[in-house]
């Protein structure tokens, strides 16, 4: 399972291109530390959000100047904005989807797939509720978000 997931992963940082402009280049340079650029940029955040994230991801380790921070973050908050948010089909969502997109950890994204394989697709919230290790109540915040 764990090599399926990084091959989801390598296919998904590959298909992704990142749109031109001021602040790409320290983009995928910062991003590229720790993790590929697909997970980096699949959340869309405002600005506050994005804030957050970078302060995070300097706490983990992530080195850059403040001019690389700051062109960085206006690069995600324009390209990546919190408004674009689209909704997550649960029966279609890849890994990296239902993590950014619901808040899901790796573990409870895979137990999605997992469910969906044996199962089925979710025909509604309940049958969402029905996966192991999920918690109803962050699930509960993000109700608007899910699409079957």
């Amino acid at each position: 399972m764990r090599f399926f997931l990084s091959l989801v992963l390598a296919v998904s940082a590959a298909a992704q291109t990142l749109p031109e402009g001021p602040g790409k280049a320290e983009a995928e340079k910062l991003c590229k530390q720790c993790h590929e650029i697909a997970r980096a940029i699949s959340p869309r955040l405002d600005r506050g959000g994005w804030e957050k994230s970078m302060t995070k991801m300097t706490a983990f380790g992530m080195k850059a100047t403040d001019q690389e921070y700051a062109l960085v973050l206006d690069y995600l908050v324009k390209n990546f904005p919190a408004e674009d948010v689209p909704r997550i089909n649960v029966n279609t969502a890849t890994a990296i989807q239902l993590e950014s997109g619901l808040s899901l950890k790796r573990s409870q994204a895979a137990a999605v797939i997992a469910w969906r394989k044996e199962h089925g697709g979710f025909k509604s919230f309940d049958d969402l509720l029905k996966v192991p290790g999920l918690e109803a109540a962050k699930l509960e915040e993000k109700k608007d978000r899910i699409a079957y």
